[in-house]
């Protein structure tokens, strides 16, 4: 049993995928709050499909790009699991995962996928028809990056200047996560957190030495 959690954005999304398909899909109902819903969703997940922790065989995370705060919950969260348990752990961009849904419902060419980045900027990259990554991910301000491509996911919906054909999924599902790899649709990465650009918070510098 493959467990697929992506907390790249606002509301956490954790699936479960048997093999053959999906059976089981949950979304957080609060946005923000990945530290205290991610591990409660996870246990409702394993509860409500009748499974206990020890029946997971590998684990598929979501590494963005997003907030470093959100990514740093679900990749530790991963890596813990996956370490715990003795199974593998599996990222991927979570752009893609945006790409294989729109491509599955049907893409007539290529397309972009842009999701919020704050600071009134995206993260955005591009696919062909069938959703395989073409260029990026790269964060930027819309008006940098506008096109009149289909735009998949939030980035059409903030910013219809920039991306006025709004098209597909507006956010990354758990449940096309599991299926991108379980059916190997997307490129599997380390379990490493794709930021794009550094975190708001750091590490302070160590103090100068007082001469």
């Amino acid at each position: 049993m493959l467990l697929a959690f992506d907390t790249a954005t606002p509301l956490v999304t954790v699936a479960l995928h048997d093999g053959e398909d999906v059976v089981l899909e949950l979304t957080a109902e609060r946005p923000m709050k990945h530290a205290e819903q991610l591990a409660p969703l996870i246990e409702r997940a394993l509860t409500e499909a009748g499974l206990v922790r020890q029946d997971l065989t590998a684990i598929a995370v979501g590494v963005g790009p997003g907030p470093f705060t959100g990514l740093r919950v679900g990749l530790v969260t991963a890596r813990t699991l996956a370490f715990a348990l003795e199974i593998p752990v599996y990222g991927v961009c979570s752009l893609d995962v945006l790409a294989v849904e729109a491509a599955a419902a049907g893409m007539p060419g290529e397309f972009v996928v842009a999701t919020d980045a704050r600071r009134k900027e995206v993260y955005l990259a591009s696919y062909d028809e069938q959703g395989a990554r073409l260029d990026g991910p790269v964060v930027g301000r819309p008006a940098d990056l506008a096109t009149d491509a289909p735009v998949v996911g939030p980035g059409g919906d903030l910013y219809p200047e920039a991306f006025p054909h709004r098209t597909g999924p507006a956010a990354p599902s758990a449940g096309w996560l599991a299926r991108a790899v379980a059916e190997e649709r997307a490129e599997l990465l380390d379990p490493e957190p794709l930021y794009l650009r550094r975190p708001d918070v750091e590490t302070p510098h160590a103090p100068k030495r007082v001469s």
